[in-house]
């Protein structure tokens, strides 16, 4: 079998103002990288637009309500002091929705190995009631609750190593024990959650913070100790992955000090206990990463360790 990925032009229209971290760019960094000759393989898939059920499964109708009601005919509506919506954002959002079910579905029928969701806006900052952090909905943990409620799995877990805290996961699996949400990020650092002692209503939420200039060797010592062994211990059917890049060095927004080999790294770690206990499957989706040029090369790096175990 291949890996897929999932993408949609929409998503180029969720257009953020100028000046903005969030940018179109970085959507278009990521799918020139992939357009290289190593990536010809991929399995392309047009993400669809996600259901609404699916999204109730983590978000209230009336939250839904509001965030449709917010996009504008034209111009840029500010939601938060982060986070703005433009006349293409309710598409570019259902589709990141659509992608992520979609690759959990193809993953669990055996259609692919494992996928990659290469859609904007991000997900993991979206609370259950509110937008943050350049996100809208909760991407993630939409589509574990769809792996466990529609495709009827025991544990699915989430490992987010994005360097800022996936406090919306975490609010909204806060009490999901067929859940284990796992979150490296740097402290301090936005939004400010995330410390070891949360935990999550039933054990379920385990957060590693990293001090900033936490270089890669600190960070391969801090899982193999801490995460690795939980998640094995966990024994997910389903493996999902919040993947940020904006751990590396380059990025403009934190101070960790990854580097690509660094992500190449714990994709293959995250990839073992994805053999040893589901049958491979991973299905992985983008957050964060503003540098474009460390995006597109740490993105790469963690497609090209999908495939190398999806062929």
């Amino acid at each position: 079998m291949v890996t897929a990925v999932y993408s949609h032009p929409d998503c180029l229209l969720h257009v953020t103002p100028p000046g903005h971290a969030e940018q179109v760019a970085r959507i278009e960094a990521v799918e020139t990288a992939l357009a290289a000759p190593d990536f010809a393989a991929l399995d392309r898939r047009a993400a669809p637009l996600g259901d609404v059920a699916d999204i109730l499964r983590c978000h209230p109708q009336r939250y839904v309500d509001r965030i449709r009601a917010a996009v504008p005919e034209e111009g840029s509506v500010q939601l938060d002091p982060d986070t703005h919506v433009s006349p293409g954002s309710w598409n570019a959002a259902l589709r990141g929705v659509g992608g992520i079910c979609a690759a959990v579905d193809a993953v669990l029928a055996g259609e692919v190995s494992n996928a990659f969701v290469a859609c904007r806006p991000p997900g993991h900052h979206a609370e259950v009631e509110s937008p943050m952090g350049f996100c809208l909905f909760g991407n993630v943990a939409i589509a574990a609750r769809r792996a466990l409620d529609h495709h009827g799995l025991s544990r699915v877990a989430i490992v987010d190593f994005d360097v800022h805290h996936g406090n919306g996961t975490q609010d909204l699996l806060w009490n999901e024990s067929r859940t284990l949400f796992c979150s490296s990020h740097q402290m301090p650092l936005y939004p400010g959650t995330g410390a070891a002692k949360e935990r999550g209503v039933c054990g379920n939420v385990l957060n590693l913070p990293l001090a900033p200039e936490t270089g890669g060797a600190e960070m391969r010592e801090a899982y193999e100790r801490v995460i690795l062994p939980a998640v094995d211990a966990f024994q997910p059917e389903l493996l999902l992955i919040s993947a940020g890049f904006d751990a590396h060095l380059a990025d403009p927004l934190a101070q960790l000090e990854w580097q690509v080999a660094d992500f190449e790294w714990l994709t293959g770690k995250l990839c073992d206990l994805a053999d040893r206990h589901c049958d491979g499957r991973v299905v992985s989706t983008l957050e964060g990463g503003y540098d474009l040029q460390a995006l597109a090369a740490s993105a790469a790096a963690h497609v090209q360790g999908l495939m190398e175990r999806g062929g």
